[in-house]
Parts: structure tokens; C-alpha cells; sequence
């Protein structure tokens, strides 16, 4: 697959205004074998924020009924469920044509001050202990800690750290939201697939079918991926053709940022 740049994932999040609330965008140009999903997450934070700049999202919950074409017009719908002072709900489409290949709900919220605690099992290795991993759909550096390979056949723990940081990446908060809803899209079910022998994510699409079903993320604190950030990542089951995966953002000093979870088809091939 050919590398992604930054500037191309960038220019896939400027959207084009077709009417109100209503949008048309560019796919990635990659040579992957349909529109990779952590595109469109990315590009339905960008547009479910353009309906309410004063607030922030704060969860996005999808699913991807359909695989989209990477050479067909993507069109983007914004529906205003509700506008409140405080937070505010959408609900998101994304189609090619009549194929819907993304269709959700997005909430945004006001910023306030609150009760600040959490609880989450610090990271097990910082990023200078990490090994340089090459990621194409993930336009900046990577690392994966503890000597996990997800393109390996070896049976592992359905766990991975992934560190990541992006220096040269915008700061405005939707920008940076949607940078990390892109890449949070790319390793969980590699995560899921390490405690299967023989194969492995690498063995996509000729021996296993993969896909991803649905997807969330919430967002707790604002994210720099100008810094380091850690993709805490496990799949506590796989049943049924379907791998459940979740993870958490942490900052390099230990903050939670982000959560998700994603649910996705994993098929064996006869």
C-alpha cells in the first residue's frame, strides 16, 4: 500500500458545502481495496462540529453498512436532532449514491468544569522503549511497545500499545479529534487477531475476511497529538465471525483522552 501523507488526510477533512448541512469530500488516495474507515470518521467529527461551532463533539457512535468505493463522490448529511445550550445531538450519514457506507450519531457539548478523576492501568511502556513500526494509513510516527508485531502469525494476548505522535499536525480541537478517530480505526482487530495461530491481520483479504461493523469513541480531555499519545488497545472476545475490540488515549503524563470501541467481522476462509 502506498504511504499516506498527512497533507492528503488533511485535504480529505476539508469538506465541500452542498446545501445546508450538506457536504461532499475526497477519499484518500490510496491504493486500499475501499474507503478505509477512519476516513470517515474522521470527516463526520469535521462536519457534525461545522452545525455548532461554540461546542465540542464529544462521542461519535457509527455503523458501516457498506463498504464505499474509492473512486465514487462521497456525500455527507447532517440531521440537527436537537440544539440545547449545553450539549447538542446529530445524526450523521455518509452515502455514494444511494449506498449508505456510514450512518451514526454525534454529540456535542459545551465545555464545563466538573468533578476531574479517572482510573486506568498506566501505560507498561513509555515511547523510547517502543519499536518503530510503519503504518501507511497512519500518516506520522508510530510505535508499538512490547515487541508486538501485528503482521505476525505467532499467538499472542489480544492486547497492543500503539504510541503515536504527529508534530506537524494542526491544533484547532475538531482537527486534532478527527486525526485520532482516523487512526483509532486501524488496529483493533489485528489486536483481536493475535491470539489466533497461524494467521494474522497480514493474511487480509486472502485468507480472512475483515471489516469493521461499528465503531465509537468518546472524547474526555483535549487531545496534542503534536506530543506523544498511547493507544491502549485489547479485545476481551471474539465469537461468532466478530471480534470486539476497545481502547483507550492516554497522553504521555498518564491523562486519559479518548476512548472507543469497535465491533467487526472476522471470517475465515474456507
Amino acid at each position: 500500500m502506498n504511504a499516506l501523507s498527512l497533507a492528503e488526510l488533511l485535504a480529505c477533512m476539508e469538506l465541500t458545502p452542498r446545501g445546508e448541512d450538506r457536504y461532499t469530500a475526497p477519499n484518500l488516495p490510496i491504493d486500499y481495496r475501499r474507503v478505509f474507515g477512519g476516513q470517515l470518521l474522521a470527516q463526520a467529527v469535521v462536519a457534525a462540529a461545522a452545525t455548532d461551532p461554540e461546542k465540542t463533539v464529544k462521542s461519535l457512535h457509527v455503523a458501516f453498512p457498506r463498504e464505499g468505493e474509492r473512486d465514487a463522490m462521497t456525500e455527507i448529511a447532517i440531521t440537527r436532532v436537537h440544539t440545547g445550550r449545553t450539549f447538542s445531538s446529530r445524526q450523521v450519514s455518509i452515502h455514494q449514491g444511494a449506498t449508505p457506507i456510514l450512518v451514526g450519531t454525534a454529540l456535542l457539548h459545551l465545555t464545563e468544569s466538573g468533578p476531574d478523576f479517572q482510573s486506568l492501568e498506566p501505560v507498561q511502556a513509555a515511547p523510547d522503549a517502543a519499536s518503530p513500526v510503519d503504518m501507511p494509513l497512519i500518516p506520522w510516527e508510530t510505535r508499538l511497545a512490547a515487541g508486538v508485531d501485528l503482521e505476525s502469525r505467532e499467538v499472542g494476548p489480544a492486547r497492543s500499545e500503539l504510541w503515536m505522535r504527529a508534530p506537524g499536525s494542526p491544533s484547532d480541537p475538531t482537527t486534532q479529534q478527527a486525526l485520532l478517530a482516523h487512526a483509532t480505526d486501524l488496529n483493533l482487530i489485528g489486536t483481536a487477531m493475535r491470539p489466533m495461530p497461524d494467521i494474522s491481520q497480514a493474511d487480509a483479504p486472502e485468507r480472512v475476511q475483515t471489516a469493521v461493523v461499528s465503531h465509537s469513541i468518546w472524547f474526555h480531555r483535549e487531545i496534542h497529538l503534536q506530543d506523544w499519545l498511547c493507544l491502549q488497545q485489547e479485545s476481551p472476545v471474539t465469537t461468532g465471525a466478530r471480534g470486539f475490540g476497545r481502547g483507550d488515549a492516554v497522553s504521555k503524563d498518564g491523562q486519559a483522552v479518548a476512548a472507543f470501541s469497535q465491533e467487526s467481522l472476522i471470517r475465515i476462509r474456507s
